[in-house]
């Protein structure tokens, strides 16, 4: 397999060539990819296919990046191989109860968002899931405006104490607008410094090394990547836009392990 990466206007740039076959005839495929760099990131556990397509196009539509398990099997997979801002959870799915992901998430000690889509309207269901470990429950059908609001509602209460804005010292970062300023003065920043930005935040005080961050940035396209060299690269520049608009440097890097926001 042959591969090449770029980055550009903010997006990872996969470009590459792979033959496979059995010996006297061989197929070569050429491909593209264009990862773009999300604010958040969800697992949609979901079994319907139409109803899938248009989750996934509304919430990527506003900056939320979407990954799809149709299955309980498929959904604790991905669970364990990576991290989310929030899980969509179906209860009725082709191998089973829902409830199974939100257990092995209860055992497991995750933190994931857990919001429930069920057509499920008993308050017993409810109940059930809340009961469980269950963030928020949503019956079917919705309005897929009523679901962004309930997803950033998460986003929020998890991450940033339920705030709309966050402010550091000179530091105001707007989560609704996706805005960053340093003394009322907006400051430039790709969607993928913005990203960064507001993971380093969201875990202030603790080290993430250059894999978490990675698979953050770029999601299951960090497997395909032969290292990590570009997330120094964020790093350095959005390092570098705060310290040009004047503000204390708050990213440290810790040598051997990764990177991390310290506030105080």
């Amino acid at each position: 397999m042959e591969s090449a990466l770029f980055f550009r206007d903010g997006a990872l740039l996969v470009f590459g060539r792979f033959a496979f076959g059995c010996p006297g005839w061989e197929i070569q495929i050429s491909f593209k990819i264009a990862a773009e760099i999300w604010i958040m990131k969800i697992l949609l556990v979901e079994d319907e296919p139409a109803l899938v397509e248009t989750i996934v196009s509304y919430l990527n539509g506003h900056a939320i990046r979407c990954e799809v398990a149709g299955d309980i099997q498929s959904a604790l997979y991905k669970i364990e191989m990576h991290s989310y801002d929030c899980i969509l959870l179906d209860l009725m799915l082709p191998d089973g109860n829902g409830l199974e992901v939100l257990l092995h998430l209860k055992r497991s000690v995750r933190t994931d968002g857990v919001i429930v889509l069920s057509a499920k309207e008993t308050l017993e269901s409810r109940i059930e899931a809340l009961q469980i470990g269950a963030d928020d429950y949503l019956t079917k059908p919705f309005h897929l405006a009523e679901l962004l609001v309930r997803i950033q509602a998460l986003f929020r209460r998890r991450q940033f104490s339920g705030h709309n804005e966050l402010k550091i010292n000179d530091l105001r970062i707007n989560l609704l607008a996706k805005e960053v300023y340093v003394s009322d003065k907006k400051l430039d920043l790709t969607k993928t410094e913005l990203d960064l930005l507001l993971f380093l935040v969201g875990n202030e005080n603790s080290v993430l090394s250059k894999a978490a961050i990675a698979e953050h940035l770029s999601g299951d396209m960090a497997d395909m990547l032969d290292n990590h060299d570009f997330v120094y690269a964020h790093v350095k520049n959005l390092k570098k836009k705060l310290h040009e608009a004047g503000f204390q440097d708050y990213i440290q890097t810790v040598y051997g392990l990764g990177y991390k926001w310290k506030n105080g």
